[in-house]
């Protein structure tokens, strides 16, 4: 049995819990699992046209089976042990003072060792089905988020509203047209793959903003740098996707709808530039509302 703590249950969450059970004791035959998303697709291309999840792929790397539960019976013993944990366990991390995902985390081996010499059972056969990892099967690379972009003739791709240029060489030139991998680890980190192979780029957020700094320390740039502050404020700078990486670390997901008021980077107009600059001229010409200069 495995436990884990984590912040939400997303893929990256499983790729957490399912690193610390194959470092401990191997790779199993098979996963047995509910049909949750993060398991069982419903799309017929969810990751590059497979039909798979981004946690299914993963154990296919891996060799491991993943097997869905069709019966209530086996989806009742799931959910027998999940009761079990939320009464017993709650009351166990009450009596201990423990009230933090990490300290949870610590304590939850010695819960497990002593769940399971009150309540396991032996099995029939003594055989340990499992298989030691390979020297070739690199979890930081397996256990990773991936999204298939395509690189256009000007050696771009896009992924969560940020630009990624590839370097000008002619092994870049013919990956234009073709599909590459996006590969998003755990603390945020993107690397760019062709066939398993990493490549050097240069990232360009579209949603980066102007801090109130940069207009201040700017004599001469800071009118015009006080112009792009108020365009980006009234800009929709939600992320294309939910960024695993980001609720996977706690922050809130994406919004499906785009704040009052607030527009597309494509949308945005020449009269909502004027309407800016006539903001700035106002702010400028007011004592109050002038940026002061840094001494």
């Amino acid at each position: 049995m495995a436990l884990h703590f984590t912040a939400t249950e997303s893929t990256f969450s499983y790729f957490e819990v399912t690193r610390t059970y194959l470092e401990q004791h191997g790779k199993p035959v098979a996963f047995y699992s509910d049909k949750a998303s993060v398991f069982r697709s419903t799309q017929t291309a969810t990751t590059g046209g497979k039909g798979v999840t981004h946690f299914g792929r993963a154990m296919f790397e891996l060799n491991i089976d993943g097997l869905c539960a069709n019966s209530s019976q086996a989806k009742g013993r799931v959910e027998r042990a999940n009761l079990t944990l939320q009464d017993r366990l709650v009351k166990e991390l009450r009596l201990r003072g423990i009230s933090t995902r990490e300290a949870a985390n610590a304590y939850a081996p010695r819960f497990i060792a002593d769940y399971n010499a009150r309540f396991g059972k032996a099995p029939r056969s003594a055989f340990n089905a499992h298989r030691p990892l390979r020297a070739d099967e690199d979890l930081d690379t397996i256990l990773t988020w991936r999204e298939p972009r395509r690189v256009t003739r000007s050696l771009t791709l896009q992924y969560d509203r940020v630009i990624y240029l590839l370097d000008d060489t002619q092994a870049n030139r013919r990956l234009v047209g073709r599909y590459i991998d996006v590969y998003e680890y755990p603390d945020g980190r993107i690397e760019i793959r062709a066939d398993g192979i990493a490549l050097p780029f240069m990232p360009y957020d579209r949603l980066s903003e102007i801090d109130q700094g940069a207009v201040v320390d700017h004599k001469r740039l800071g009118h015009v740098l006080q112009v792009a502050q108020l365009v980006q404020a009234d800009r929709d700078n939600r992320r294309a996707s939910g960024s695993p990486s980001r609720t996977n670390q706690g922050q809130a997901p994406r919004l499906k709808e785009r704040r009052t008021g607030t527009k597309k980077q494509r949308e945005i107009s020449v009269d909502d530039l004027n309407t800016a600059i006539g903001r700035t001229v106002v702010s400028l010409q007011d004592p109050v509302l002038r940026p002061q200069s840094k001494r």
